[in-house]
């Protein structure tokens, strides 16, 4: 593997495979190492969005393929047995499995010149140093080093001490269910009454189905029970499900997204939207903006620039994640939800523009800051309307 690279990115996921894939087109010697060997299986509802697919595009030169990806237009919005919005010509939403759709992207990787490290555990690094030993024994260091090692980044505990606090963040059970094994197979389906503070969800994917829910972890101490609620009626086999679960970092971006010359991306950086869960399109953005930040530090001779000149490149995906951050409560506060939601119900602009910021058609920023006041005097209207 060679005991002198220019840059190690630790994490597989599609944040370090950006980041391997930016770094090598840009000629650097780029070592990726993740502890597993891929395919691998990642707990993930796995909606593709439109942001999703242009991030794609644009770094890997791929675009969405009937193996990996199904298309959805079929919506379904919904509150516990209520049916608040649906619509058969919703902007599209594209269901991938992460298995193979992580695996496509380090091979793509891969093949820009990026060497693998996979299925290799790291025994110890000297983050300061930037020196990294390998359960195998091999050493290898580099002048920077990304972290993009997911949730429960390594790299970010090294730094900080935890990855994140687990009670801002979220966290997220789900479950893969035969697609003969439910009644509706063909619809994407949103609960916004599954989970406080979070949602449940049903995304067809083209053998399957995936159920499950995520939520604020403070907010929702007994998350097996809900989903045990979720799953209730809608899967004739429960005996045959295997739920997962994991942190989802949406709701806490890092302020500072790493130190020295130690970067993170992805959700090691708490890049993760805290309406949707959205993550895979800022996974990849922010791996590709790490690796173009390194290149061009080292390309000065002054490595201990690349963070600052990540920073700069990450603001404005930081403040459109600190948009929705202040939107939040407009969704999931519970006595504000259901106004908001009696609001989506009779509204089929407003249903659209909740559409395409689900699909990743339009950002926070679209939205406008003078739309937020509006649709909250609008949200006190409804709340004081007078009962027939």
């Amino acid at each position: 593997m060679g005991a002198r690279r220019d840059l190690i990115v630790i994490g597989g996921g599609p944040a370090g495979a950006a980041a391997g894939m930016t770094a090598a087109r840009a000629g650097l010697d780029v070592l990726l190492v993740d502890k597993a060997a891929f395919p691998r299986e990642k707990l993930c509802g796995g909606g593709f969005t439109g942001r999703s697919r242009r991030h794609m595009t644009e770094i890997f030169g791929r675009d969405v393929t009937p193996d990996l990806f199904l298309p959805c237009n079929r919506f379904r919005l919904v509150a516990g047995t209520s049916l608040v919005a649906e619509m058969a010509d919703a902007p599209t939403i594209w269901m991938t499995m992460r298995r193979a759709f992580d695996a496509m992207l380090l091979d793509a990787a891969a093949d820009a010149g990026c060497t693998l490290a996979t299925g290799e555990r790291i025994a110890s690094f000297e983050l300061d140093a930037g020196r990294v030993v390998l359960a195998s024994g091999a050493e290898v260091s580099a002048p920077v080093i990304i972290g993009a090692d997911g949730a429960a980044s390594m790299v970010a505990r090294r730094l900080f001490g935890r990855a994140h606090d687990p009670a801002r963040v979220g966290f997220g059970m789900e479950v893969e269910v035969p697609r003969d094994c439910t009644e509706e197979t063909d619809a994407v389906e949103i609960d916004l009454a599954a989970a406080e503070w979070g949602y449940g969800w049903s995304f067809p994917k083209a053998g399957s189905i995936t159920l499950g829910v995520g939520g604020i972890h403070r907010r929702n101490p007994a998350m097996t029970a809900t989903l045990d609620r979720f799953l209730c009626g809608r899967s004739r086999e429960d005996a045959r499900l295997r739920p997962r679960g994991a942190f989802l970092p949406f709701g806490e971006v890092r302020a500072v997204p790493g130190q020295g010359t130690t970067l993170l991306a992805g959700d090691a950086a708490g890049l993760v939207d805290p309406i949707t869960g959205e993550g895979i399109a800022w996974a990849m953005k922010s791996g590709q903006l790490a690796a173009q930040s390194v290149a061009e530090a080292l390309a000065d001779r002054r490595p201990e620039m690349a963070l600052p000149r990540y920073r700069r490149a990450l603001a404005p995906i930081r403040a459109e994640l600190r948009r929705a951050r202040a939107l939040r409560w407009l969704f999931y506060q519970p006595l504000l939800q259901p106004v908001f939601l009696k609001l989506l119900a009779g509204e089929p602009r407003l249903q659209r523009r909740y559409l395409a910021l689900l699909s990743g058609e339009a950002d926070y920023a679209d939205l406008g800051w003078r739309a937020l006041p509006r649709l909250a005097a609008r949200m006190a209207g409804r709340a004081i309307q007078p009962r027939a």
